[in-house]
């Protein structure tokens, strides 16, 4: 199935960002301490504006191709991003944010690549010697390219991009990029937009100049909070009621994701921010505004807090206008469509898994029955949003309450996240909204979905609460507090994986652990339980400690990251009459080795079926020697 063109850009959008955000709080510092000691700030001190440049400088790039090579391949993948970006440092006289944001992440492809290529190839013992001399030789090869190739293209690409801008600056023609930049943000694109292209560029700006435009153009709250006031005072019942939490939310939270729905739902009101969003830009040109560091989240607090000291006059009075003009212009849209009705109802609901709540409208709505499964228990809920920390940590903090008046807080688990983090396990249902939806099934299609326009429809949240209150909980409260406490009790009686001939392997030799769980691997790969990535999972695993039960039996299995790779539930059974050592000790010696691949919260219900089976030394030493894989069989139809 083909990925729409919106999901793939906001992929891209999602991974820059991740790059930028957990780094955010450095730059937010960077900021204030630029605020305070600069020579424009409240208490100019030369010394300690001495600080700043090697922070941008260096700091900057390295935490970011640090971050962004982990993304791709870990602890390898951010060394050789954090080795190479030294390079593109060295080779050029800006900072190279955008160039850590490729060179990072081009290092954790080729750790990665060379990874997949060299895996099995390397003998045993030899693996930290290659590791370490393959990470080092990598990263050099990386800094060469970045110092020579990398860096400067990046500079003459910076260049180029600042003369754009300044020329637009200029002749006054930055406001025009309103037009661009406001539809893409109601369509979740404004992370890159912010964190791809306007935050690398606004740094360089301000080493410049002392301050940039450019982090008040996608993070200016006035267009928005404009809408919302339209919509305050021209709507109805709950359309005002969340309009009026809105306006607090976006304002001062900064969570500008919560007036989307608003415009989604009359999209002419696209009209309001772009013009708004353009007045702004044109205030701030006229009067050389701008900020000295990234907002994030855009609130009016984030905001003050990177202003200089003498702009904060002209920073306000660009929000405030920029409000204004928005607000205008949205109430004679809605004016204009005024037929004591804001709403469109003609939603295409492609998937009938999929539930659009109609939360800007007057109706109640009465189709959660008819879309959740009722024979099917919901005991842990993910609310979901593009970054996991705007709109999806309010929704989860309102079901939270909701849950809580209807006495099911502690036996329903609520939790926050982004689109990307989502479980592929444990999960009974999933809240996002409507346009992140099919992102979020693709992350995982087991769970029920519900797709929302508004996380503030507070009727949305009574009903689903009344939903589990009626349906969810047919059992005792002890057996589902014990089931929501914890995720990974499971009824051990319950079957959950089969035992055929093609799972049991008789009189096996290996020479050592490692070729044994190579061995099992292949087979759980081709017997199509796991993917190939599994296997070094399971080797991980080995390396962190023995899986070596005791009584002649090992367990072989992945790592808590392995589950990933793991597609469904299932068992290798191996025999070695000649024993495999597999513990630390030298009578730590298997003879019959199971490899473990267990899905969701499966692992434990797998294991205390197998020692439930090997629970009598004389049933371990026959089926050691056996030459029958009906003898193995038996055993396991005989627990079933």
């Amino acid at each position: 199935m083909s990925v729409p063109i919106t999901v793939k850009i906001q992929n891209v959008g999602r991974f820059l960002s991740t790059m930028i955000m957990p780094n955010i709080s450095i730059f937010i510092a960077w900021g204030i301490v630029s605020g305070l000691f600069m020579s424009y700030g409240w208490f100019p001190n030369k010394n300690l504006e001495k600080i700043l440049l090697p922070i941008s400088m260096y700091l900057f790039p390295i935490l970011i191709a640090n971050t962004g090579g982990y993304l791709i391949n870990g602890r390898k993948g951010a060394i050789v991003g954090s080795i190479a970006i030294i390079g593109a440092i060295a080779s050029t006289t800006m900072p190279m944010l955008l160039g850590a944001m490729i060179i990072g992440p081009l290092g954790g492809w080729i750790t990665y690549y060379f990874d997949k290529i060299s895996k099995y190839r390397i003998k045993s013992g030899f693996e930290m010697l290659i590791n370490n001399f393959s990470i080092s030789i990598l990263g050099i090869f990386l800094l060469l390219i970045s110092f020579f190739l990398i860096g400067p293209m990046i500079e003459s690409l910076s260049y180029f991009l600042g003369y754009i801008i300044n020329s637009m600056i200029s002749n006054h023609l930055l406001p025009f990029v309103a037009i661009l930049i406001e539809p893409a943000k109601i369509l979740f694109l404004n992370n890159i937009i912010n964190h791809g292209v306007l935050f690398p560029l606004g740094i360089q700006e301000v080493v410049k100049f002392n301050k940039s435009i450019l982090f008040l153009i996608e993070s200016n709250p006035g267009p928005g909070l404009g809408v919302l006031l339209a919509w305050f005072f021209l709507g109805k019942d709950n359309v005002k009621k969340s309009s009026r939490e809105a306006i607090i939310i976006q304002f001062f939270g900064g969570v500008h994701e919560v007036y989307f729905p608003y415009v989604l739902k009359y999209p002419r009101l696209i009209f309001g921010l772009i013009f708004g969003s353009m007045t702004g830009i044109f205030i701030l040109i006229i009067l050389h505004g701008g900020l000295i560091s990234a907002v994030s989240p855009g609130s009016i607090i984030s905001i003050l807090t990177m202003t200089p000291k003498n702009l904060y006059f002209v920073n306000f009075l660009a929000i405030v206008v920029s409000c204004l003009v928005s607000f205008i212009i949205s109430c004679i849209l809605l004016k204009i469509n005024n037929k004591n009705s804001y709403i469109n109802d003609d939603f295409n609901i492609s998937n009938k898994d999929i539930f659009l709540i109609d939360s800007l409208s007057n109706k109640k709505n009465t189709y959660i029955t008819s879309v959740l499964d009722s024979k099917k228990s919901i005991y842990n809920i993910v609310v979901a949003c593009d970054a996991g920390m705007g709109s999806s940590a309010i929704s989860a903090g309102i079901l939270r309450k909701k849950l809580d008046s209807f006495s099911l807080s502690k036996k329903i688990k609520v939790v926050n996240t982004s689109i990307d983090s989502i479980p592929n396990y444990g999960v009974d249902l999933i809240i996002t909204h409507c346009s992140l939806s099919e992102r979020a099934r693709n992350k995982n299609f087991q769970a029920q979905h519900l797709s929302l326009n508004n996380f503030l429809d507070d009727g949305f949240y009574n009903e689903l609460s009344e939903y589990l209150s009626k349906n969810n909980h047919k059992k005792d409260d002890d057996s589902i507090i014990n089931k929501v406490c914890d995720l990974n009790s499971i009824d051990n009686k319950k079957k959950i994986f089969d035992v055929t001939k093609k799972n049991i392997f008789l009189n096996q030799r290996a020479s050592n652990k490692e070729e044994v769980i190579k061995f099992i691997g292949e087979q759980l790969v081709m017997q199509g339980y796991v993917k190939e990535e599994y296997i070094e999972s399971m080797l991980e695993r080995e390396k962190m400690m023995s899986t070596w039960l005791g009584e002649s039996i090992a367990l072989p299995h992945g790592t808590i990251k392995g589950k990933d790779s793991i597609l469904n539930t299932g068992i290798i059974f191996c025999q070695f009459p000649t024993g495999v050592l597999f513990g630390d000790e030298p009578e730590d010696i298997a003879y019959l080795v199971i490899g473990i691949a267990a899905r969701n919260n499966e692992h434990i219900s797998v294991v205390s079926k197998i020692t439930n089976i090997l629970d009598n030394k004389d049933i371990i030493k026959n089926i050691s020697t056996t030459k029958s894989i009906n003898d193995i069989l038996s055993l396991f139809s005989r627990d079933s």
